[in-house]
């Protein structure tokens, strides 16, 4: 049976998680859908177990200490059961109905990676800094060279992939270096990677966004450690 499951790390999201979820639920595809708390402190849990308690498709877990996105990934693996499962951050800077037509492509191609492209197609888009839209760009540059795979958006939120892969993948990152490693690792062993156009809007630091010049560094420094390792 061809179900799709979700994940959606967060961390101190109160005042977004819950039209997240809403988003997600609107769909109406996902068998599952796993809230992945990575100790948040700010009461996001209450809003995590009120979809639990309401939803019987809703599982909530967290983590015991906050160490980051990849660290929340990694926990909520023991919990999936689906076919199929994507990844969905909490912060409303994606849309789920794009995950609807990539659920339709990763049917058809099981062995591949599917990944939401914020940078081909024409899908509206909004990027608040012009200097992170650039970074990206250039971070995604670099890896296709270093890997050898024409990648045009590595830095995306949206994967889909099917459960046996992910659950495959061991996962050493703690932060957003996440994404560079489970493209890296999928690539190094089933090849496939296909990119399908999804709508965007970013958040400013004002609203929540968490991601830091750091982690740019980092995804260059992980993008050659993960070739050669």
């Amino acid at each position: 049976m061809d179900n799709l499951g979700v994940i959606v790390p967060f961390y101190n999201e109160k005042t977004t998680l819950a039209e997240s979820v809403e988003r997600l639920l609107a769909q109406n595809i996902f068998t599952e859908i796993i809230l992945s708390d990575d100790n948040s402190n700010d009461g996001s849990d209450e809003i995590a177990k009120y979809y639990e308690k309401t939803y019987k498709n809703i599982k909530y877990i967290k983590s015991a200490t906050n160490k980051g996105k990849g660290n929340a990934l990694n926990n909520a693996k023991k919990l999936i059961t689906t076919k199929f499962v994507a990844i969905h951050d909490a912060d409303l800077e994606y849309f789920p109905e794009d995950l609807v037509e990539m659920f339709e492509i990763v049917k058809l191609n099981p062995k591949s990676l599917i990944i939401g492209s914020r940078f081909i197609g024409n899908k509206q888009r909004i990027n608040i800094y012009r200097s992170t839209l650039i970074a990206n760009k250039m971070m995604s540059l670099f890896f296709s060279i270093i890997h050898f795979c024409k990648i045009s958006d590595i830095a995306t939120c949206y994967k889909m992939m099917a459960t046996d892969i992910f659950k495959d993948i061991e996962l050493v990152e703690n932060g957003f270096s996440i994404e560079i490693e489970i493209i890296s690792k999928f690539l190094k062993k089933y090849k496939s990677v296909i990119e399908v156009p999804i709508k965007y809007e970013g958040r400013s630091y004002d609203e929540g966004k968490k991601i830091k010049p750091i982690d740019g560094i980092m995804y260059l420094i992980n993008t050659i450690k993960y070739k050669i390792y």
